[in-house]
């Protein structure tokens, strides 16, 4: 998936791309409404995350001239918290989705996954790992069909440990995936975190791994192999 990103603010903009690439995304990153015209009209994208306060041409222009070439492009408005009318004028033009900003990243990432399965013709929503299955969209995590109280911290760790099941996660990737504007997260933080995830998801063989030095890994789930009994011995030769 290939994401461009059009927003001013370079501190935002530097952090929204830092997570969309750590998150598997292909991410483009523009600081003026002429240079995203330029490249919506020459290059190919998955979602365009579009700030509507942009300098040299509007995001609306911007929105404006891509629904005018007939693009489909799923398109994520961000705008002022007070920008009620922009909002509605921006999904006027064919804006798929909004946020008001400040916005917690984990609630962006979800909608930004969002939108790229409906303009992907769908996908799966919910990923399933033995007992335990985590819904992307809702952001709720189960364990044989019964709801799990998490934090929104905890599930943010669950979430990327799941997209990585098998691979090593390090703690730094962890501090910069649960991170949101104007909070920080420590190591020792990451530390209770998964502490506590593991209480409540380690059930029925999930279990999280420590790598010492290194992070954590959400171990493969593997089925045992059912025995077939031995047929009982008739007694005849």
């Amino acid at each position: 998936m290939r994401i461009l990103l059009a927003e001013d603010d370079s501190v935002l903009a530097d952090g929204l791309t830092r997570s969309l690439r750590q998150s598997g995304y292909a991410t483009d990153c523009v600081g003026n409404g002429q240079e995203a015209d330029s490249a919506l009209s020459t290059q190919d994208f998955d979602l365009l995350i579009l700030d509507l306060g942009l300098p040299k041409m509007s995001g609306l222009e911007v929105l404006r001239r891509l629904r005018a070439r007939n693009s489909h492009l799923p398109v994520l408005i961000l705008t002022a918290a007070d920008s009620v009318e922009q909002r509605v004028k921006g999904l006027d033009l064919g804006a798929d989705d909004y946020m008001a900003k400040p916005f917690a990243l984990s609630e962006l990432e979800a909608r930004v996954r969002a939108l790229t399965r409906r303009g992907a013709g769908g996908g799966p929503t919910v990923i399933r790992h033995g007992p335990l299955s985590y819904d992307q969209v809702g952001r709720i995590a189960y364990i044989h069909d019964q709801m799990l109280d998490l934090s929104a911290r905890e599930l943010g760790l669950l979430e990327v440990l799941l997209q990585r099941t098998g691979r090593l996660v390090s703690k730094e990737q962890l501090v910069d995936h649960l991170c949101e504007w104007g909070e920080e997260v420590s190591n020792n933080a990451i530390e209770v975190y998964v502490h506590r995830l593991r209480k409540k998801i380690e059930i029925d063989g999930v279990r999280i791994a420590t790598v010492r030095g290194l992070g954590y890994c959400l171990e493969k789930f593997f089925v045992a192999p059912t025995t077939k009994a031995a047929p009982a011995d008739s007694g005849t030769p």
